[in-house]
């Protein structure tokens, strides 16, 4: 449970700091925020796989970059569903994708493979 808490914080921190980089993203409220990354979270989970399996030549044509587009069309995705979540064009969802995955891949760092915080030791 706590793992999912933790995961759910990384998706509105990466959503919050999208929403204040990126032109064309706007988030109506915290409430709004925690509520977008939980639905981000449930979509990644159910929808993304099936995204994947379908557009596999397009992963393997192009590198694996078209995870950027499955990304950007699951976000966009969860602000149709969601009013106090709005994305103006494609771009800012695109924008959004990268800003949301580079925050992920650095909490990644810090959190391990079962979503607990780990320390880091210094042996010297």
């Amino acid at each position: 449970m706590i793992g999912f808490l933790i995961r759910i914080g990384v998706g509105a921190l990466g959503l919050w700091l999208a929403s204040v980089i990126v032109p064309g993203v706007e988030i109506r409220d915290t409430g709004t925020l925690i509520l977008a990354a939980l639905l981000l979270g449930v979509v990644n989970a159910i929808v993304r796989p099936v995204l994947v399996i379908l557009s596999f030549p397009f992963l393997i044509l192009t590198l694996g970059l078209f995870l950027l587009v499955i990304n950007a069309v699951l976000i966009w995705g969860v602000s149709v569903i969601l009013p106090g979540f709005v994305l103006h064009g494609f771009k800012a969802a695109l924008l959004t994708a990268i800003v949301t995955g580079l925050v992920s891949w650095v909490a990644g760092g810090f959190i391990g493979g079962e979503a607990r915080i780990e320390r880091i030791q210094h042996r010297g």
